[in-house]
């Protein structure tokens, strides 16, 4: 089932310009955004074959969010602490965590929920990442809190200065609720405005229910316009190179003025919404696809390197699969452990009982 986008600008001028932005970039950094685009596509394909196969409670990713992601990935401030950036993330975020130098075995270790799962140890759904090293927050199955935590990290950069941000995602769906206008609200205080990127991929759909049945704002980037200092932007989601500068720019705002920025990507969902919806491709928009006809148009990237990618990330993907059949599965009593920051108290029940 497919579902009608808001639609962009696409005459000749506009075609002309997009066109211009893509002899900006070196073929080099281009490979690499394609390359990482069809790693993160071929993991989740791998990650929804496990699934049908009874090697996974559930599947939920993000096929068809790779030419927003990818760049989103590649331009994040990477490292611990508040002079760099940190990411609230929702779980279509596999293509971020790719980018940013994350191996595609460990969230086949978290499908299959083996001890080496170094996320969640192996209690909890794939695509939900934690990082405290790069500054990735926990991923919360709760829909749209991240909007709320976000905040929080906001607030301890915009006191403690620097150039480092705070990023938060979600889709569309989830700007019907109070956490996403909580966001809005905190990040706009005319006391202490937050450096915050906060991101809307809209695919046009939340879960079954079609956008278009929901929202009475033309685009969710209009919900800016109630806080004139807030820059905001509606995208194309399903182009790389537009959305790397389109990125950039609002980064580079925020680092520079210390105020937050709106962006909606319009995306494609190209499996649905989960496994619980079957996961089946849908007719949609393939970023991957039109990303690979413009670089060849342009001559930018020829045949042989895009094949090239692909043979390449498929052998990765199968080898990744072949050694998580291997791992252990957790021992029961490892459920207690990082569980408190300092450990489990002797005092604690290990067993039934209140």
């Amino acid at each position: 089932m497919s579902q009608k986008k808001v639609a962009f600008n696409t005459s000749s001028k506009v075609k002309s310009l997009v066109d211009a932005l893509y002899t900006k970039l070196d073929s080099k950094f281009l490979k690499k955004m394609h390359e990482t685009m069809v790693r993160a596509r071929l993991l989740e394909e791998r990650l929804i074959k496990m699934s049908k196969g009874g090697e996974g409670f559930f599947w939920i990713g993000g096929p068809g969010e790779e030419a927003f992601n990818v760049p989103l990935g590649l331009l994040v401030k990477k490292g611990q602490g508040l002079d760099h950036d940190y990411l609230h993330l929702h779980y279509r975020s596999s293509a971020i965590m790719l980018a940013m130098g994350a191996e595609p075995i460990d969230s086949i270790r978290q499908m299959r929920t083996v001890a080496t799962d170094p996320y969640s140890r192996g209690r909890n759904f794939v695509n939900h990442y934690a990082i405290p090293e790069w500054n990735v927050m926990p991923i919360a199955p709760t829909i749209e809190t991240q909007y709320s935590t976000v905040i929080g990290t906001g607030i301890a950069q915009a006191r403690h200065g620097g150039t480092g941000l705070s990023i938060v995602n979600g889709g569309d769906a989830g700007s019907a609720e109070g956490d996403f206008h909580s966001c809005l609200v905190w990040s706009n205080r005319p006391a202490l405005p937050l450096p915050n990127l906060i991101i809307v991929t809209n695919n046009g759909f939340g879960i079954s229910t079609p956008a278009k049945e929901q929202h009475g704002e033309e685009r969710i980037s209009d919900w800016a316009k109630v806080f004139p200092d807030m820059p905001s932007k509606t995208i194309n989601g399903n182009d790389p190179v537009e959305c790397h500068f389109a990125l950039e720019e609002a980064m580079r705002y925020i680092r520079k003025n210390r105020k937050p920025f709106l962006v909606e990507a319009l995306v494609s969902r190209l499996n649905g919404h989960s496994s619980s919806s079957g996961a089946n491709r849908v007719d949609e928009v393939d970023c991957i696809k039109v990303f690979e006809e413009k670089c060849t148009r342009l001559n930018v990237l020829t045949e042989k390197d895009l094949e090239k990618n692909w043979g390449k990330s498929r052998e990765e993907m199968d080898a990744a699969y072949a050694q998580v059949k291997q791992e252990p599965y957790p021992e029961a009593d490892d459920i207690w452990n990082d569980i408190f920051a300092e450990g489990l108290d002797d005092s604690y029940p290990k067993k039934g009982g209140s």
